[in-house]
């Protein structure tokens, strides 16, 4: 097919993701010199390429036997990449705009416990404390995922000056980050650490890898942040956690969203709660992403960020 063929491709997404995308994807498109007639309601037979949330009206993707590829609109596959009826190669989000939206997500409230602004703002009683924080250079920090967003929040700290020990499954190699892998890397990754981000996929094996074991481990006093994905942690052993060595955690995702209001995170002390905002897939960048990765499917080319279904991500 050239590049001045009509491609046909289907949106499948929330009704409020539309507006925001119907703009920003025809310029993308043209950028790369495609012809993309890009609507809501194609005939399955006819549709080259799906943009899809996890969450989008197409559930059932066996009737799209000419698709080439499914382009996931979001950065977390494991909605999507479990279901049966997706054959087509699928292609997990990778967004500049999301990606500096977690960076600087990351960076204010790795700053935020590591200055221990929390003390004051909520504890101006009139007693002059002067305590100093230590420096970043003083303060270890430890991020679980090294994946494009891992990588990304543990190049900046580094810039920052923080001792950064990133942890996947498999070995990366990061400039100035220690990059560990494996069971005894989780462990030695955990180990006195201060502060603990965690950007893993969730998976089988990355669910509740954060247990009582491994919250055990932590240094007295450790600050918890978790952006990446809510079962990642085993809630029981968090609250169990709080009241023995970890100072604080900043949650932002959870087993269950919106968080029910009766749940215990809502009211504790050392929790704080925000509601799944850490960051977000923005359309203006996005769509530079989804034009680039058209463009290679109809130039014969591997697709980016193809998922690998034997790992989930």
């Amino acid at each position: 097919m050239t590049k001045n063929t009509p491609i046909c491709a289907l949106f499948s997404a929330g009704d409020a993701a539309w507006p925001d995308y119907a703009a920003a994807l025809p310029p993308a498109f043209a950028a790369q010199g495609l012809t993309v007639d890009v609507s809501r309601d194609h005939a399955p037979e006819t549709v080259d390429y799906i943009i899809a949330a996890p969450n989008g009206p197409v559930q059932d993707f066996a009737p799209f036997t000419r698709c080439k590829a499914v382009l996931n609109l979001w950065a977390g596959v494991e909605d999507i990449a479990t279901n049966k009826t997706l054959t087509q190669p699928l292609a997990r989000m990778v967004d500049p705009g999301l990606t500096d939206g977690m960076v600087e997500w990351v960076v204010g409230h790795t700053m935020r416990h590591h200055l221990g602004i929390d003390d004051h703002i909520h504890g101006q009683d009139g007693i002059w404390r002067a305590a100093f924080p230590p420096l970043a250079q003083e303060r270890p920090v430890t991020i679980l995922g090294l994946g494009a967003l891992g990588a990304a929040c543990a190049k900046m700290l580094t810039a920052l000056n923080f001792p950064v020990t990133g942890w996947s499954r498999s070995q990366k190699d990061i400039v100035n980050v220690t990059c560990l892998s494996g069971n005894d890397g989780l462990r030695d990754a955990l180990t006195d650490a201060e502060i603990v981000v965690l950007l893993l996929p969730l998976t089988d094996a990355t669910t509740n890898i954060l247990n009582a074991e491994k919250l055990a481990l932590l240094v007295d006093g450790a600050f918890i942040i978790n952006p990446g994905r809510g079962p990642l942690i085993d809630d029981v052993a968090l609250l169990k956690a709080l009241d023995r060595n970890v100072a604080h955690a900043t949650l932002d995702v959870f087993r269950t969203e919106p968080l029910p209001k009766s749940h215990a995170f809502w009211d504790h002390p050392k929790i704080t709660v925000t509601p799944h905002i850490a960051s977000t897939t923005r359309a203006s960048t996005a769509a530079l992403c989804i034009a680039e990765n058209i463009r290679r499917g109809e130039d014969g080319l591997p697709f980016m960020h193809l998922v690998d279904r034997s790992k989930g991500y």
